[in-house]
């Protein structure tokens, strides 16, 4: 009989080493060379075999932004990425200029024990370029030059110090910040804000009881440089919301579900391009009356604002300019008041999304503010003037979009325009397995 015993040496080589009764003829210094060398590669140097990885973790932690946490979103996913469980699309090198890079996000792919490999975003709060001018100003406010504890700085603020002392996110502690959603905050959306926070274990609470100051930091910082994963959490795609889900975020990097971009469709076939605009005039729509009766407006639109998934279901991709109004609270104008910022409320926490440029008034927000922006700078490139000329698409269609992109009218014509404008969609959407999301339902419902 023989056996053989297979030994991986420390570069990987593996090494076989066999032994018999009929092998003693074997010489001795056949088995001093084999295990001079297997002593040589499984013990040398150590330093070139892991230099690399620690080299290869110092630099994604540095992409990560961990390094400045927890001035950052949170931690929630970071085993995924060391797990590599979350990769990037395209390799990424320590050699790669990203410190100077306008390049806030990237394509990538994630994977957990329910399903194979899915496409991500994986996206900074802002860009490297905008997160160096931000942390050079929270220093200088500090006048510690440009360099400094950026965390420690931050926690010294009384707006700060206001956080630990409360276990209720009151609005008066969000004042002076200029995301979008909190130009008008109530308690009740804030409340929800703090149950749905997806970076502390114990959720479900309007209390920050389990919050711990690292929590209340990381919530404060998100909430003054990009509302985008709050939304994302707060609205669930599960729940019916045309947001894409949130897996979960590490260090200033947050992840979310993959999607096509609009802009890459405004080239399809008629057909395609009706069932998109029908999507979106039924998607802000709804954001304006739902049953939660907070009314989500857009405050800006642009084409990389939406997306399609594989089924052809249109998504807000970008949520990050998106204001909400409490429709539950009563107010004698029909909107919060606009009160006037105090000098405690304007602090470093105020600029620190690149802009210290505060949202216009609640009340100077129209009921058709968002088909507005949708019909002046998404619709009209996709219900184009030649889809006129050939035939394909009424004339009544291209009048009533000319009527909801024009901010002279009146909220109830436009309200009018954009429900004749649905009905002559509706009539151009093919009921087809292209379009996953209503198919086959729509061999057997109008409403299809």
């Amino acid at each position: 009989m023989c056996w053989c015993t297979r030994v991986k040496a420390a570069a990987g080589l593996p090494l076989w080493f066999c032994d018999s009764g009929v092998y003693d003829t074997v010489k001795a210094g056949m088995w001093s060379e084999v295990w001079t060398l297997y002593l040589i590669l499984a013990f040398g140097t150590p330093e070139p075999s892991r230099a690399p990885q620690e080299k290869s973790h110092d630099f994604r932690r540095i992409l990560l932004g961990l390094d400045k946490c927890n001035a950052c979103i949170g931690t929630s996913i970071c085993k995924k990425f060391f797990k590599d469980e979350i990769r990037f699309e395209r390799w990424l090198t320590a050699q790669s200029n990203l410190s100077s890079a306008d390049v806030r996000s990237y394509e990538g792919n994630y994977t957990d024990s329910t399903a194979g490999w899915r496409p991500v975003v994986l996206s900074q709060l802002m860009s490297p370029h905008l997160h160096k001018i931000s942390d050079n100003s929270i220093c200088t406010s500090a006048g510690k030059g440009k360099s400094c504890s950026i965390e420690a700085v931050l926690r010294a603020t009384s707006r700060f110090q206001s956080w630990v002392r409360s276990n209720i996110l009151l609005p008066s502690m969000v004042k002076g910040l200029v995301t979008p959603m909190l130009r008008c905050p109530s308690q009740r959306l804030l409340d929800r804000i703090v149950r749905r926070y997806f970076e502390v274990a114990d959720v479900c609470s309007v209390q920050m009881k389990h919050f711990s100051e690292k929590d209340k930091l990381r919530l404060l910082y998100t909430l003054a440089v990009n509302q985008q994963p709050l939304i994302l959490q707060m609205f669930p795609g599960t729940e019916g919301w045309p947001f894409l889900r949130y897996h979960g975020s590490c260090g200033r990097m947050m992840v979310w579900a993959g999607s096509r971009p609009l802009r890459s469709l405004f080239s399809s076939p008629l057909e395609r391009r009706a069932d998109i605009a029908y999507q979106l005039l039924h998607i802000t729509q709804s954001l304006s009356s739902n049953s939660l009766r907070f009314s989500l407006f857009y405050t800006s639109v642009s084409q990389d604002m939406f997306g399609t998934l594989d089924d052809s279901r249109v998504f807000i991709v970008d949520a990050s300019t998106i204001g909400i109004i409490d429709l539950q609270e009563v107010f004698p104008a029909g909107h919060p008041p606009d009160e006037d910022l105090l000098p405690e409320h304007v602090d470093v926490f105020s600029c620190l999304s690149g802009s210290c440029a505060r949202p216009p008034p609640c009340e100077t927000v129209r009921a058709t503010q968002s088909f507005i922006l949708l019909c002046k700078h998404i619709l009209n490139k996709l219900l184009i003037p030649s889809d006129v000329q050939s035939g394909q698409l009424p004339k009544a269609a291209a009048n009533e979009l000319a009527i909801c992109a024009d901010q002279s009218q009146s909220d109830q014509r436009i309200i009018t325009a954009i429900q004749t404008l649905k009905a002559i969609l509706q009539t151009l959407r093919a009921c087809s397995a292209l379009y996953e999301y209503r198919y086959p339902e729509c061999l057997y419902s109008d409403k299809f």
